[in-house]
């Protein structure tokens, strides 16, 4: 009987301490970062190239909103800024008679100086031709400013209505449905033809590759684990088995907080323990929503 009473004490210690071994350090469920695109413009949705399931490429093309209206408005400003601009004087044929007219003095004023050099002029027509010259170079300086005034007005004229073109542009950039992130698409708000309204959601999208096993710990358990930590992230088989990956703690929250009630850990619930959340890179079979464990490396 004693030898019995000995052997059942065996087993059931040997079996508390498989049980103790196979207990996780902690419990919790698997997301990713989620994304939710939204409209940038208002109009109907002519385009859509998004279906829930499939992985779409960064920076691509998925959809475009009505702007036909948009692309009359840019071509109505860019009438105005021609009509604007042709406004415009010529400068260089208008200066170019008066610097003809001051050439031809210049060679008049030549010849009555030899002239006067030889007594055959006075020194009233030197004066004069002087006079013609300093008049011409005067209108000549006036009459380059003026033109370069108006043309100076037109151009800043036409500068509001270029800056206008450039908020066109902005508008028809938003327009286009660019997908931000590679991912995958998780939910279609819309379907093609709707009108869409500014911000209203059309679909969401996550990087599946990575997820992230957000688990809770105890406060005594906190000083095992350090951001950069590699740990083991264990998931449920069909078999009852666990499948084991390696996983890195990518944050821990500053803040304690009591144990949500769907998180079971060593500690009772109502004790306080801090959120940390653990990179995985997925294989395929990791879910959002589905549970995992982590156990610390010993």
């Amino acid at each position: 009987m004693k030898t019995t009473l000995t052997v059942i004490s065996l087993i059931v210690l040997f079996t508390a301490c498989k049980s103790k071994e196979n207990t996780a350090d902690a419990y919790g469920n698997f997301e990713s970062t989620e994304i939710i695109v939204s409209a940038e413009a208002a109009g109907r949705l002519l385009s859509f190239d998004v279906e829930e399931g499939a992985v779409l490429q960064a920076n691509a093309l998925v959809g475009g909103i009505d702007s036909v209206q948009l692309n009359l408005k840019k071509a109505q400003l860019g009438a105005n800024i021609k009509a604007v601009l042709s406004k415009r004087p010529e400068i260089n044929p208008q200066l170019a008679v008066i610097r003809q007219q001051i050439a031809t003095q210049q060679k008049e004023k030549e010849r009555i100086e030899n002239l006067f050099k030889a007594n055959a002029a006075t020194s009233k027509q030197v004066d004069d031709i002087n006079a013609a010259i300093a008049l011409l170079e005067k209108q000549y300086a006036s009459t380059s400013s003026s033109l370069n005034t108006q043309i100076s007005g037109l151009n800043s004229e036409s500068q509001p209505l270029e800056l206008q073109v450039e908020q066109v542009k902005e508008q028809l950039a938003q327009s286009r449905v660019i997908n931000p992130i590679q991912g995958t698409v998780l939910t279609k708000y819309v379907e093609k033809g709707e009108v869409v309204t500014f911000g209203k959601p059309l679909y969401k999208i996550a990087d599946l590759n990575t997820m992230y096993l957000r688990a809770y710990i105890s406060g005594d358990q906190l000083g095992q684990v350090k951001t950069g930590q590699q740990v083991t992230v264990q998931t449920d088989l069909p078999n009852g088995e666990l499948k084991s990956l390696p996983g890195t703690v990518s944050w821990i929250s500053g803040d304690a907080e009591f144990t949500p009630k769907t998180i079971q850990t060593r500690e009772e619930r109502v004790q306080l323990v801090y959120a940390l959340k653990v990179r995985v890179q997925n294989d395929g079979s990791l879910k959002i929503g589905m549970p995992g464990e982590i156990r610390l490396s010993k």
